[in-house]
């Protein structure tokens, strides 16, 4: 496993019972930075890098080094970002998705230097490089797949503003000028697709909860608490598949992690921000997220049943599903179901690999070249 996912899975997994307890719903003010890396675990991280603990050690000085890289990046903020379909033209979708994706990843990496490093300002200043490009430069997004890559991948930048909320170096100004691109750009284009019947909701969610939790609106959460309650049994069957995401053929198994992947994370936000507990105090029948995953666990690994599509295609753990089966054994506390050593019975490589573009986007990251 790329030793960045254990700095970041770490600020997930350190409360491995956070989850399974009762809900206090109810708050109206939310702690910052939080969300995604809510504060208590990120010091707890902190405190097993400065014990030099391993393999949080070695995965902090990767993660020093993608940032070193990160100061010799120019910005790439665009006016318009318009990003055609996929599948109409994806040499051009990918050459304008470029432009985002790496931004916010630097800005991303750099904020959680940030945090990790006990506060130096040089790793703030440069996450505030990408971000103040894009909220001076970027006015919006257009195209077929525009709000979509716009709401993935600038989830980036949103985690970014997080981390840094509580950096003095941050001035009034430039901060302004941030929260009006992500009220004006992000959450517009995660608002115009949060309502779609498949992955294209989940993305848009996810980017909702994520603004409504750094903007400090409840009402916003509230709106994306409904919406994803509103349509999950409509998303997840009874048995578990996710009818939206089998039928995409040969890539159902990965459209079907396309969806789970910001799906949980959004419900992570939320736990966090509200403590309603969507993770396992809501299901019908015996539908429910834990069973889309555990679906979605048993077809990766026994992809020659698949009975949607012949010749699927499967992933691996130290890419797509394994970073979202890693996080979400500790938010169920299911090593048994969710762990490396299970892929390891269909001996997928142990080394890290380039994945397909199209099949690599996770709000778990996983940090390569």
């Amino acid at each position: 496993m790329n030793l960045i996912i254990v700095v970041i899975l770490g600020l997930l997994q350190n409360f491995p019972n956070v989850i399974l307890g009762t809900s206090n719903i109810g708050y109206t003010t939310y702690t910052h930075p939080g969300g995604m890396h809510p504060m208590q675990q990120i010091e707890l991280v902190k405190s097993k890098i400065s014990d030099r603990q391993q393999p949080y050690y070695n995965a902090y000085l990767q993660l020093l080094n993608y940032t070193n890289n990160a100061s010799n990046h120019t910005t790439h903020a665009v006016v318009d970002f318009s990003i055609p379909g996929y599948y109409v033209n994806p040499a051009l979708h990918i050459n304008r998705s470029f432009c985002l994706q790496s931004d916010g990843f630097d800005a991303y990496a750099s904020a959680l230097a940030y945090q990790l490093s006990g506060g130096q300002s040089k790793y703030a200043d440069q996450s505030l490089r990408f971000l103040t490009a894009w909220a001076e430069v970027n006015k919006k997004y257009s195209d077929s797949d525009g709000p979509l890559v716009m709401t993935y991948a600038g989830t980036a930048m949103i985690l970014a503003g997080e981390l840094l909320s509580n950096y003095n170096g941050w001035n009034n100004t430039n901060k302004q000028q941030y929260f009006d691109w992500v009220q004006n750009v992000y959450l517009k284009a995660a608002t115009e697709i949060r309502t779609r019947e498949n992955n294209w909701a989940d993305w848009g969610r996810f980017g909702s909860v994520l603004t409504a939790y750094l903007l400090d609106n409840a009402q916003e959460m509230t709106t994306n608490i409904n919406l994803i309650k509103s349509d999950l049994f409509l998303k997840i069957a009874d048995d578990g598949h996710m009818p939206q995401e089998t039928v995409r053929e040969a890539h159902g198994i990965w459209y079907t992690y396309f969806s789970l992947a910001p799906m949980t994370a959004a419900c992570w936000v939320v736990y966090e921000a509200t403590g309603e507990n969507l993770f396992t105090n809501y299901s019908k029948g015996n539908a429910s997220i834990k069973h889309a995953l555990d679906y979605l666990f048993y077809y990766n690994l026994h992809g020659t049943e698949w009975p949607w599509y012949p010749n699927v295609t499967v992933g691996t753990p130290a890419g797509w599903p394994g970073v979202l089966f890693e996080a979400m054994s500790s938010i169920y506390n299911d090593s048994r179901n969710f762990n490396e050593d299970s892929f390891d019975t269909l001996e997928f490589a142990a080394a890290m690999h380039e994945l397909d573009y199209e099949q690599d986007h996770s709000p778990y990251p996983d940090y390569r070249n």
